[in-house]
């Protein structure tokens, strides 16, 4: 199986800029992954497609203002920090741009010198183990210096960082957004908790997989950065009597699927739990317990085309995006999003 295998073409003018407005007025594109027919609708009418009894597994992580930029503290360059895992109360792994640049014993400044930072370990890809210095609170320090870390093909300046938050985003630690849940809005979840579907919140923090192409050629040599999450009791419980007794689990993007993927055993019994997850999932994967996914639009040879292509088939997802290219729809974080089934 070939990275190549997952390519799509994609003028670089849908990729969204900026979100909209009104979080849920963005497209809806309906998969039937059985038949391969697609549907365009709205997200607002997302309820018109679930079942009284439906459990939507959401993923609560909240995104830090985890880009820092600074300088050197010799040489006054400019360096970017994205943070990614936090190790201790002052320790991060980071990843570090131009990381060619810094070694261990570096110092690097930010805000005029309320955080500084000295590089304890070079690792790869960029990646190194920083021990921040400051006065204070971090998380505060980091609210007033951090900005959202957008991701790179964004290049408009983000005004309100809660529109790069879900509006139940509830637990720190996140390096990007699960973006599938950018669409819902309070209201919307109120209508559809009064119709019946059920809300099961997941923890896992996004990390450097979501920034990390793929670079080989054959896809099961990719591997896959790990990520914290967290099944609470409450979840397991509500997910493992969805599937007893026939009803559906939706997750709610993919950092939610391979939440529950991750955390479930062979016979779909899904575990109250938190432990760190490398889990890739690509074509040939069997899924355990969830029986469909509402996610958006993902970059063409990446690890999030592989998984929808390993739920609908890749044939399904490739015809799906050539539809969503010629309506024009709007890719990636900011963009539409799809609900396949």
């Amino acid at each position: 199986m070939k990275t190549s295998d997952f390519y799509y073409d994609l003028p670089k003018e849908l990729i969204a800029q900026d979100p909209l407005t009104d979080r849920a007025s963005s497209r809806l594109l309906h998969l039937d992954r059985n038949t391969g027919e697609v549907k365009d609708d709205t997200f607002k009418n997302i309820g018109n497609y679930l079942k009284e009894g439906d459990v939507l597994v959401i993923n609560n992580t909240k995104v830090i203002p985890a880009r820092l930029l600074g300088q050197k503290k010799d040489t006054a360059a400019g360096i970017e920090f994205l943070l990614l895992t936090r190790k201790t109360d002052t320790d991060w792994e980071v990843l570090v741009k131009p990381g060619r640049k810094v070694k261990a014993g570096t110092v690097v400044v930010f805000g005029d010198g309320i955080l500084e930072a000295e590089v304890l370990e070079k690792k790869d890809e960029g990646r190194h183990i920083v021990r921040f210095r400051f006065d204070g609170i971090f998380e505060e320090i980091l609210d007033s210096l951090g900005e959202m870390p957008l991701p790179p093909y964004i290049h408009h300046k983000l005004k309100d960082k809660n529109r790069y938050q879900t509006v139940y985003a509830k637990y720190d630690g996140s390096a990007a957004a699960p973006t599938a849940g950018l669409h819902f809005t309070q209201e919307l979840m109120e209508e559809l908790k009064a119709k019946g579907i059920i809300f099961a919140p997941v923890t896992l923090h996004v990390g450097l997989g979501t920034f990390r192409p793929v670079k080989v050629d054959n896809v099961t040599e990719h591997h896959m950065h790990s990520e914290y999450y967290v099944v609470p009791e409450e979840t397991a419980e509500t997910v493992n009597r969805a599937k007893k007794e026939g009803r559906r689990v939706i997750c709610v993007g993919t950092t939610s699927c391979r939440t529950v993927e991750a955390a479930s055993e062979e016979n779909g019994t899904l575990r109250a739990s938190s432990a760190w997850t490398d889990i890739f999932i690509y074509p040939g994967y069997r899924f355990k317990v969830m029986d469909a996914l509402i996610t958006n639009f993902h970059l063409p040879e990446s690890t999030l085309v592989m998984l929808v292509a390993a739920f609908c088939g890749k044939e399904n997802i490739l015809n799906a995006y050539e539809h969503a290219v010629r309506q024009k729809y709007r890719f990636f974080s900011f963009g539409d999003s799809m609900l396949i089934e």
